[in-house]
């Protein structure tokens, strides 16, 4: 059975987009049937694995909005096991465009359902920022990856999104889970790093997973060459990190072989706003 887990955050600069595209490359390459869907309009999630926008006929876009059939949008990537739904900057007049349209929240699951069943795994790209989208993304997920930076103020503004993920699961999704908490950008020069991947641990417990990305040169070079790390530089720190994530998803922590847990209240951080607690 499929497992969706979309990639969210409403704070940009966080590592959403590299860790969808890595993080599909490598389940995709564990020999899992794998899509990537590129939510953010932005397209940064299309470009980075190689795509050209401009030789696309049809994009999500036009399947969110019912011009196309998900079979008729996924397109190839280097990796055979990969497949992705593209995106393209018309993405963002959704929001508006759905305005006055019933069931808007659950276009993107509905989308999905037409693929669902040839892939092991789907991965969703979000945009920085708690839109219409972002919705669609959570509404049509199993569960949430929430990449969190290793740098000040990184739980500022949690509070929002563990805010809609709670309204989420009361409305769209009540089986929405929390994947798990990823720090990104850790860089080990820097005691600040050091403290915030504690204050995480120590807040949100087993929610954060034991893998944590570097900050790593290859990683933001990566994309300018249309290749996720594992193809660019495989022996690299960053393709190391994304592999080992892979490998922590596949072994289950991802897949609701937890014991449910209540998320801690992460307003008792530093420089954190309240936040409801919401069950995993």
């Amino acid at each position: 059975m499929v497992q969706i887990l979309c990639i969210a955050n409403q704070k940009g600069g966080v590592g959403k987009t590299t860790t969808a595209v890595n993080l599909a490359a490598a389940i995709a390459l564990n020999d899992r049937k794998t899509l990537l869907v590129d939510c953010d309009p932005q397209a940064n999630a299309t470009t980075g694995l190689g795509i050209d926008k401009t030789l696309l006929d049809k994009t999500l876009y036009q399947g969110l909005i019912g011009e196309a059939a998900a079979t008729h949008i996924v397109t190839d990537s280097a990796i055979r096991t990969l497949k992705v739904i593209p995106s393209r900057v018309e993405l963002i007049g959704f929001d508006i465009e759905m305005l006055s349209t019933a069931k808007r929240e659950t276009a993107l699951k509905r989308l999905l359902s037409g693929v669902a069943d040839f892939f092991d795994y789907i991965v969703i790209d979000c945009p920085p920022s708690l839109s219409l989208l972002t919705v669609n993304a959570m509404a049509a997920a199993d569960a949430m990856l929430i990449p969190l930076q290793c740098e000040f103020f990184a739980l500022e503004g949690l509070s929002q999104l563990l805010q809609t993920i709670k309204r989420i699961k009361t409305n769209l999704n009540p089986n929405l889970r929390i994947a798990g908490i990823l720090l990104t950008m850790f860089d080990k020069r820097t005691n600040l790093s050091y403290q915030v991947a504690e204050d995480a641990r120590k807040y949100f417990k087993e929610l954060v997973f034991k893998t944590v990305v570097p900050r790593n040169v290859r990683l933001g070079e990566a994309p300018s060459f249309g290749q996720p790390i594992l193809l660019y530089d495989a022996q690299s720190a960053g393709a190391v990190s994304y592999r080992s994530l892979a490998d922590e998803i596949l072994s289950g922590h991802a897949t609701g072989l937890h014991k449910a847990t209540m998320l801690p209240d992460p307003a008792a951080a530093p420089g954190a706003h309240p936040a409801a607690s919401i069950t995993r």
